[in-house]
Formats: structure tokens, C-alpha cells, sequence
């Protein structure tokens, strides 16, 4: 990555935010956030999405865009959640992509924020970056915060659309919420644990995201996930491993969609076998590649538990 660049983060407070601001500030690289609150202790652009309103002009001269902001999808989807969970990604992304044609001097990059709920649930399906986008809640919420960021491509700036995964790493609520269960000995299939689950630790969400700011051939969509995506239930089978629980208790598929409603089907059950073709041809070089080297890791820190 070349020297001294500044990079404007939305989401920068989230998991996947504040590790790359980190990871960035960390080699010497300026962060700028993108907050509806300005924040003294560091430099903030200003915006709010729901007026529509940004700091155009502080944008100016800055090296590359990383666009993660977004309302968590955790929780029962209400009529009002779900479309917030829309409006959060769509809005905020149009606001931004259409700041950024405005400049005058524009990034030379705009990594805008997806996930995998692109795809949809597809079964066995291998899916790739060439692969048709699926049906349901999620992959229509992906579709159009994808496409909310064209403006980026037409005013000559690189865009990269990255489809994430499940994040594996210290901080993740949802790998939080796996290992209190697992300590409980409640760990086991969710249905009947044939659904892939594609994953892909923190450590290299960060550092693909640093690695495709370099990229100049990169353009288009981009999974980050690992190269090893398992079925639920082998994911269960090593975190059980590496906490040295029981993995025997299985959570009917009815119960969870009673329980958690079109959310836990989503989340939980729905079968999504993603491998990230376009950031292997790329050159990134996996830190995790497999899921147990992952636990482990996460699993020293305390933030996990």
C-alpha cells in the first residue's frame, strides 16, 4: 500500500470499520470517519443520511473511499426494521456515490460494503463473483446497494463491491453469541446442519479490504470469504473442538423460524457456498484459510467471550 494516504470510512465505529481504521493508522495512513457527529479527537466528515445532507467538500483529496455503514440485521424483522436495514445501505450509499461526483479531485478507489445475502440460499451451489443473484429479503437489500454505488464507475473512479461473509473475530456479536451458547454445552445443528455457512476472519476481511485498495486491475464484485466455506454443522463441530464442549444438541429448524421469524431462516438456516474467486486471482494470500486457525485465534482474546 503506498504511503501516507487518506481514507474516509463510513462505519467506522463497527467491527469491520473500526479494525481497518486501526489496521490503517496503525502503518501510518490518515482515517477519516464518516459520522453524523463530529469527533474532536479525530477528523470526521459530516452527514446525515436521512436529510440527505454530506460534507461535499471535505471529501476533496482524499485516496480511497470505504463505504461500511448500515443498520445491523440481527433481530426480528419487523416491516419498520426491514426497511430500515434497506434505507441504511441504499440511501447512505447513493448520498455518497453521488458526493464523490461532485469532486474535483476524486478518490482513486471506492470500496463499497455487500455480503453474500447476494446470492441468496442456494443449496450445494458453488457461488461465485459470476454467479446470478438469489431471491429473498437480503439479496434484494445486496441488489440495491449495489447498484446505488453505479454513480462511483460513471464519474471514473474504481468501485469494488465486497460481498461479505460471516466475520470470525474478536468483537463479532453474532461468534459471541456462538461461543456463550457453546460454553452452555447448547451447541449443535441449527436444522439439520447441512447449510453452508461461508465465513472469513476479521483479520483478513481487513486485510483484503487494504489489499484490493491496491488492486488497480480490481474492479466489480468481490466475495470476502475464505477459501473453505463449511456446512453448519462442521462449523459447530470446531468451535466446539476448540472450546472442548459437547456439539450434540441439535436446534430444530421450526423452532428457530418460531423463534427468530424470517431473520433466523435468513441468518441461520438459509445455504450459501461462496468462494472468493476474484480475490484469489487477485493474489491475496489467506492469514485463516481455515476455521479452526481462526477460533484460535479469536479465541485468545478476551473481547470473544
Amino acid at each position: 500500500m503506498m504511503s501516507d494516504m487518506r481514507v474516509a470510512i463510513t462505519g467506522v465505529r463497527g467491527l469491520i470499520g473500526g479494525a481497518l481504521a486501526a489496521s490503517l493508522r496503525a502503518d501510518g495512513h490518515d482515517v477519516v470517519g464518516v459520522s453524523r457527529r463530529a469527533n474532536l479527537a479525530e477528523p470526521t466528515v459530516e452527514w446525515d443520511v436521512e436529510s440527505g445532507t454530506i460534507e461535499v467538500e471535505a471529501l476533496e483529496g482524499l485516496d480511497a473511499i470505504v463505504h461500511l455503514a448500515g443498520e445491523g440485521i440481527a433481530g426480528r424483522w419487523t416491516s419498520a426494521r426491514k426497511s430500515a436495514i434497506m434505507s441504511s445501505r441504499v440511501e447512505s450509499t447513493k448520498l455518497l456515490a453521488g458526493a464523490v461526483s461532485q469532486l474535483d479531485a476524486k478518490p482513486s478507489v471506492f470500496v463499497s460494503g455487500s455480503a453474500i445475502g447476494f446470492y441468496g440460499s442456494r443449496g450445494d451451489d458453488e457461488l461465485t463473483e459470476r454467479s446470478l443473484p438469489g431471491d429473498g429479503f437480503l439479496a434484494d437489500v445486496c441488489k440495491r446497494w449495489e447498484l446505488a454505488a453505479a454513480p462511483v464507475t460513471d464519474a471514473g473512479v474504481r468501485l469494488m463491491r465486497i460481498r461479505t461473509g460471516l466475520v470470525v473475530g474478536p468483537g463479532a456479536e453474532a461468534l459471541r453469541r456462538m461461543v456463550r451458547i457453546t460454553k452452555l454445552g447448547a451447541g449443535g445443528p441449527l436444522g439439520r446442519g447441512q447449510q453452508w455457512w461461508s465465513w472469513i476472519s476479521l483479520d483478513d476481511e481487513v486485510r483484503a479490504i487494504r489489499h484490493l485498495i491496491d488492486a488497480e486491475s480490481v474492479v466489480g464484485p468481490v466475495n470476502l470469504t475464505a477459501p473453505n466455506p463449511l456446512r453448519q454443522r462442521d462449523f459447530q463441530r470446531a468451535l466446539s473442538k476448540a472450546l472442548k464442549r459437547p456439539s450434540l444438541m441439535p436446534a430444530p429448524g421450526l423452532a428457530i423460524r418460531a423463534a427468530l421469524g424470517e431473520m433466523g431462516q435468513a441468518l441461520l438456516l438459509d445455504s450459501a457456498r461462496v468462494v472468493p474467486d476474484a480475490l484469489v486471482d487477485s493474489g491475496f494470500g489467506f492469514a485463516h484459510p481455515a476455521l479452526a486457525d481462526a477460533l484460535d485465534a479469536v479465541l485468545r482474546s478476551p473481547t470473544a467471550r
